[in-house]
C-alpha cells in the first residue's frame, strides 16, 4: 500500500455512555463499589448479561461486526451457547443466541473480501465421540447471519480448539490457523480416529483467494490441551510466528512465510516455560520489538476442598471418577449454591432412597437448592448411577458424595468448621524481553514476582500514560471473590494496584480470562471478565476522574475500519506511533486469547502529557508500509484507503 492510497480523517469522539450503578441479581449480593480512588466500576446498565452461573470459555472476542465504529462482542458460554451482543453506541446489548452447542474458538475477519465478516466457530467434538469441522458465519452489516456452506475440501473434521485468522504467507489476505485436540475414539474411518495417533491434527490453510481456505500445510502434533496459541513476532521479520502452550513446555515456532514453520524452543527462551496458562506479546519497554508475558498456574486437583471460616462457605472440586465429602456440619437445612456438573452425569441423588432430584428449568448453568434433613435422611449404602449423592446423617451432618466424569464444583454455605485441601503454592507469571530476537528474563527486574494461579491477561495502556499494563485473572478459590491483578508500567517498572474495583463478585466461580477493548469510545480502555462457572462482566475504566495525572493524559485512537475488507487486511498489521521521543507498538488484532482471536480495528495508545505532533506508521501484512503526521489527540482518528 502506497502513502497515497491513505489518509487520516478526524472525527470528534463523543462518548454517550452514562454508568448507572444496580445490584446483580444471584443469590450473593453483589457488593457496592465505591467509585472514590477506584480505576474500574462494574458496567451493569451498559451491559445486560446473562444472569446465570456458565462454563464460560476463552476470552471474549472483540470485532466490529456491523462496522458501524463501535466494538462488539462474541462470547462463548461453553456447551451451550455462543452468543453476540451488539454495542449500540456505547452500550451493549440483550446477548443473541449466534449458534448452540459445544465450541471453542473464534476468529473474525473477511477472509472472502466480500464486505461481510466471516465468524468462524471450532467446534467440539465431544471428547473424540462426535467429530465436527469449524462452522463459518457470515454477518452483514444490517446484523443478519447466513450460515456458509462447506468448501469444495471441507475444512477437517476434529475435535476443535484454536482457529485464528491470520496472514501467513503475506500476500496481504488471510489465511486460517485450525488446531484440533489430539483424537481419542473417533470412528476407524474418519480424520480423527485412534489410527492417526502421532499424526498432526495441526492443520493451517491457505486462503486461495477465490472465497475459500485450502489445507496448505500442518505443525507437528500437539498433545493433550496442547493448541493453545499467540500469533507474534518473535525476530521482527514481519513473518508470522507462533508461540504454543497448554501442555507440557511453551514451544515457539518461526514462519518462513510458506507455511513452514521451524521450532525454536531451545534457543530462543532462556528455560523450559511449564504450567503456562496464557501468553501476551507487550512492548513493555517501548523498542519496537514483542515482549512477551506469560501467566502461570495449576488447576484444582480432583477431590480438593475449599473453607472460608469467616463466611462459613465451603466449596469442592471433582472430576474423573468417585469423590466423598463427609462432616459437613451445617444444621437442619443445606443451601448450595452455584452445583455444575455437566451431562450426561449431572442427576442428584437424594437420601437413603436415592431418589432423583427435580430441579425447575434447565440444568446446565449453576443450580440452587435448599434442602431440609427431613427431605434428605440418610445415605444410600450403594450408587450404582454415576451423578451426585446428598444426604443427612445426623448429628447436623451432611454428605456428599458420588462418581462424576466431568468437573463437578459447588458451594456449600453455613458449614460450621472444616478441614479444607492442602493447596499447592502459587506460580510466578514470566515477563520476557525480546533483545534481537532472544528472551531474557526480567520478572524480577520489573517488580513481577507475585505468585499465584492465574488463567488470563490482556494488555493495554489503562492510564494513558504511555506505556502498556498488564491485567491477569487469578484463578481464585471458589469461596471468595476473585479480584484481578493490574500492574501499571511507569516506564521503569511496573507497580500492582492494590484497590482497582475490577472484582467477580459470584462464588463458585473459576477466574478464566480478561480482554482490553474500548467499548464506549470515550479513549480509556475497558475491560471484560469471564468467569468458567461464572458470569461475564464488563468493567469501565474511569482513571480520568480520579483526579491524579491520569486525568491529564492525553491518548490517540486509530481507527482501521475502513480495511476490513482490503487487501492488505488490516488483521495482523504492526502500528506503530511516536511522539514526544517515544515510540510505541501494536499489533492489530492482538489478544491473549488462548484458543480466539478479536478483530479490533480499533486500536488505542495512550500519550501521557504529550501535546507534540504523532507519527503513526503502519507495516501491513504484506511489507507495504504507510505513515502520517497527527496533530489532534483525545479524538479517534479514522484510518480510510
Amino acid at each position: 500500500m502506497q502513502l497515497s492510497k491513505i489518509s487520516f480523517a478526524i472525527s470528534v469522539l463523543v462518548s454517550s455512555s452514562l454508568l448507572v450503578a444496580c445490584q446483580s441479581t444471584s443469590n450473593q449480593l453483589e457488593q457496592a463499589q465505591p467509585t472514590s480512588n477506584i480505576a474500574f466500576v462494574e458496567a451493569f446498565a451498559d451491559f445486560p448479561r446473562e444472569e446465570k452461573n456458565l462454563r464460560q470459555w476463552d476470552a471474549a472476542v472483540v470485532a466490529d461486526l456491523d462496522q458501524d465504529g463501535f466494538p462488539d462482542l462474541l462470547l462463548n458460554d461453553h456447551g451451550f451457547a455462543v452468543r453476540v451482543m451488539w454495542n449500540n453506541q456505547g452500550e451493549y446489548s440483550q446477548p443473541y443466541d449466534l449458534i448452540m452447542g459445544d465450541m471453542h474458538g473464534i476468529s473474525v475477519a473477511d477472509f472472502d473480501q466480500d464486505g461481510d465478516q466471516e465468524i468462524v466457530l471450532s467446534r467440539g467434538g465431544g471428547s473424540g465421540s462426535n467429530a465436527r469441522n469449524s462452522k463459518i458465519f457470515r454477518v452483514s452489516k444490517d446484523r443478519q447471519f447466513t450460515p456458509i456452506a462447506d468448501f469444495n475440501t471441507p475444512l477437517a473434521m476434529m475435535r476443535g480448539r484454536t482457529v485464528k485468522f491470520v496472514d501467513v504467507d503475506n500476500d496481504g489476505d488471510v489465511d486460517l490457523l485450525n488446531f484440533a485436540f489430539p483424537a481419542r475414539n473417533f470412528a476407524a474411518k474418519s480424520a480423527g480416529s485412534k489410527e492417526r495417533k502421532q499424526q498432526s491434527e495441526s492443520y493451517v490453510y491457505q486462503n486461495n483467494g477465490q472465497g475459500e481456505l485450502v489445507l496448505a500445510s500442518l505443525l507437528p502434533p500437539m498433545r493433550q490441551d496442547g493448541q493453545k496459541t499467540l500469533i507474534t513476532d518473535l525476530n521482527s521479520d514481519n513473518i508470522v510466528d507462533l508461540v504454543v502452550y497448554g501442555d507440557g513446555p511453551v514451544k515457539a515456532f518461526l514462519g518462513k512465510g510458506d507455511f513452514s514453520f521451524s521450532d525454536v524452543s531451545a534457543t530462543i527462551f532462556p528455560t523450559p516455560l511449564l504450567d503456562v496458562t496464557g501468553v501476551a506479546e507487550i512492548d513493555y519497554d517501548n523498542d519496537g520489538d514483542m515482549d512477551l508475558f506469560f501467566t502461570r498456574g495449576e488447576g484444582f486437583a480432583a477431590g480438593e476442598t475449599f473453607y472460608d471460616a469467616s463466611s462459613k462457605t465451603w466449596g469442592f472440586y471433582t472430576k474423573r471418577g468417585k469423590f466423598d465429602f463427609d462432616g459437613l456440619k451445617i444444621g437442619d437445612i443445606i443451601n448450595i449454591e452455584n452445583l455444575q456438573s455437566q451431562w450426561p452425569n449431572k442427576n442428584l441423588y437424594i437420601g437413603e432412597s436415592a431418589y432423583d432430584y427435580e430441579f425447575a428449568g434447565e440444568t446446565h448453568s449453576g443450580r440452587d437448592l435448599r434442602i431440609v434433613n427431613s427431605d434428605a435422611l440418610g445415605f444410600p449404602d450403594s450408587r450404582p448411577k454415576k451423578g451426585t449423592y446428598l444426604g443427612y446423617v445426623g448429628n447436623q451432618q451432611w454428605k456428599i458424595a458420588g462418581d462424576i466424569w466431568s468437573p463437578s464444583t459447588g458451594i456449600v454455605h453455613g458449614v460450621q468448621a472444616y478441614t479444607a485441601s492442602t493447596h499447592k503454592p502459587g506460580l510466578e507469571n514470566v515477563l520476557l524481553e525480546n533483545r534481537d530476537g532472544q528472551f531474557i528474563d526480567v520478572t524480577i527486574k520489573q517488580n513481577l514476582t507475585d505468585k499465584y494461579h492465574s488463567n488470563g491477561v490482556t494488555i493495554a495502556d489503562l492510564d494513558n500514560n504511555g506505556y502498556q499494563d498488564i491485567v491477569v485473572v487469578e484463578r481464585g478459590n471458589l469461596v471468595n471473590v476473585n479480584s484481578a491483578k493490574i500492574y501499571l508500567n511507569n516506564g521503569s517498572e511496573f507497580e500492582k494496584m492494590a484497590e482497582h474495583g475490577v472484582v467477580s463478585t459470584e462464588l463458585g466461580a473459576i477466574g478464566m480470562s480478561v480482554q482490553s477493548v474500548d467499548y464506549d469510545l470515550d479513549g480509556q480502555v475497558d475491560l471484560v471478565v469471564g468467569n468458567e462457572r461464572g458470569k461475564w462482566h464488563l468493567f469501565k475504566n474511569t482513571f480520568a476522574s480520579l483526579g491524579s495525572s491520569t486525568s491529564l493524559a492525553n491518548y490517540l485512537s486509530l481507527d482501521f475500519t475502513d480495511f476490513t475488507s482490503s487487501k492488505p487486511s488490516a488483521l495482523g498489521a504492526m502500528v506503530k506511533v511516536s511522539a514526544c521521543g517515544s515510540t510505541q507498538s501494536q499489533r492489530i488484532g492482538a489478544t491473549g486469547a488462548n484458543y480466539s482471536l478479536s478483530s479490533n480495528l480499533l486500536v488505542h495508545f495512550g500519550l501521557g502529557a504529550c501535546t507534540q505532533p504523532a507519527k503513526v506508521q503502519v507495516t501491513w501484512s504484506d511489507g507495504s508500509v504507510s505513515s502520517k503526521n497527527v496533530v489532534n489527540f483525545n479524538q479517534k482518528v479514522s484510518i480510510k484507503g
